[in-house]
């Protein structure tokens, strides 16, 4: 049986971290014959053009576009709705358009929670728990987040599935010979990738590279990637700005460099593989998922972050440093801690890179199949018309 399985996410070329997720996951499935083809619907704020896999693109905050929508897919031949969610792409309060959409569709659903709060607002719990009632499985990345799922929503055990956020596999090119290619030869470099807004603290980060270049003035700390779209429209580049201020401010131009544009996947590999250190100095205690830092453990990392909840998790048993929430000299000593060590590095890149390589995208793909399998065989028993 060839399953066909529909996706409703964001979806590049929108410029967000769900969209490049779940654009990576369908690549990866479609390498497998127990499915013959994903289909997206997609949610936008702008017109974009997208390929062949999209079947319907709603646009966010109309309602009616749910609507039409829920309908195609009752419509169609298709075994499986996977949602990828996250409050910020739904239209309505907290993105609670999503509901009346669910109840719509007559299919049976996977949802993928990327944002799972342990001190929701009441919006936000009925969101998530009507979701949650809706569908046949979710799935969460990380063993807290289950347990917040559990605990907090009330969610049935047997429901929640744990699946590694995926990360790529590619043949690269040694850390020496990228820093060349980059101009970075005879650097120490700490880089943090993705969309820029004010909740990753990239200002302590920069402080804290005011303290470390005194000790390893050869370190550099790249910031790479674009202003996130949704800041940018409504605030322009103010962080940014204030950001590069700062770098000025402290006399840090040797030591902080900004690469202002979305990245490539090959690109984003490159800057990974050349970097000594990874950081992830976020603000967000409750983050339950980071792409990034996932990227940066597929690529056996030496990872400094904060504690916040998908990091605890991730960088436990010595797989990273972690540092305290919005403070510079606790990221410099961890910074420093590694830099001072090279044993110390490289034993955290090996032990990083073995749970790495269990988060490959063709690892990943295979799991989901497998739930959709499990779905499509618990949707026959209960007899959900599909």
């Amino acid at each position: 049986m060839a399953l066909k399985p529909v996706f409703v996410s964001t979806y590049p070329p929108r410029e967000c971290g769900i969209a490049t997720f779940t654009q990576d996951l369908v690549n990866a499935i479609e390498k497998y014959n127990d499915v013959k083809r994903c289909y997206v619907i997609s949610l936008s704020k702008d017109k974009h053009i997208y390929d062949n896999r999209v079947i319907y693109d709603i646009s966010q905050d109309k309602f009616s576009n749910y609507v039409k929508a829920a309908n195609l897919i009752n419509m169609l031949d298709i075994d499986v709705v996977v949602i990828e969610h996250e409050y910020g792409i739904f239209g309505g309060e907290d993105g609670d358009y999503i509901i009346p959409f669910v109840k719509l569709i007559k299919k049976p659903i996977i949802t993928t929670f990327h944002t799972v709060l342990k001190n929701p607002t009441a919006k936000q719990f009925e969101i998530l728990k009507k979701l949650a009632d809706t569908s046949f499985k979710v799935i969460t990345m990380a063993k807290t987040t289950k347990d917040i799922l559990m605990e907090v929503y009330d969610i049935e055990e047997e429901k929640i599935e744990i699946v590694h956020h995926g990360v790529p596999y590619m043949e690269l090119e040694d850390r020496e010979t990228l820093k060349e290619k980059y101009g970075l030869r005879g650097r120490k470099v700490i880089s943090t990738f993705g969309l820029i807004s004010p909740g990753k603290g990239l200002e302590y980060a920069i402080e804290a590279m005011h303290k470390v270049r005194k000790e390893f003035p050869e370190a550099v700390y790249l910031i790479l990637g674009q202003t996130h779209p949704n800041i940018k429209r409504i605030k322009g580049e103010e962080y940014r700005e204030k950001l590069m201020n700062m770098v000025k401010e402290l006399k840090l131009e040797n030591n902080v460099q900004f690469v202002d544009k979305y990245l490539t996947k090959v690109e984003i590999m490159e800057y990974l593989r050349l970097s000594d250190i990874y950081l992830t100095p976020y603000i967000g205690r409750e983050q339950a998922v980071s792409g990034t830092l996932a990227y940066a453990i597929g690529s056996g990392k030496a990872i400094v972050s904060t504690p916040y909840t998908y990091a605890q998790e991730m960088l436990s048993d010595g797989r990273g440093v972690l540092v305290e929430f919005e403070n510079a000299q606790s990221i410099a000593e961890g910074i420093l801690m590694l830099l001072r060590d090279e044993n110390l590095r490289k034993e955290i890149e090996r032990k990083t890179l073995e749970i790495g390589k269990e988060m490959y995208w063709h690892n990943v793909a295979k799991r989901m199949i497998d739930i959709f399998y499990d779905v499509v065989e618990i949707n026959k028993k209960v007899g959900v018309i599909a």
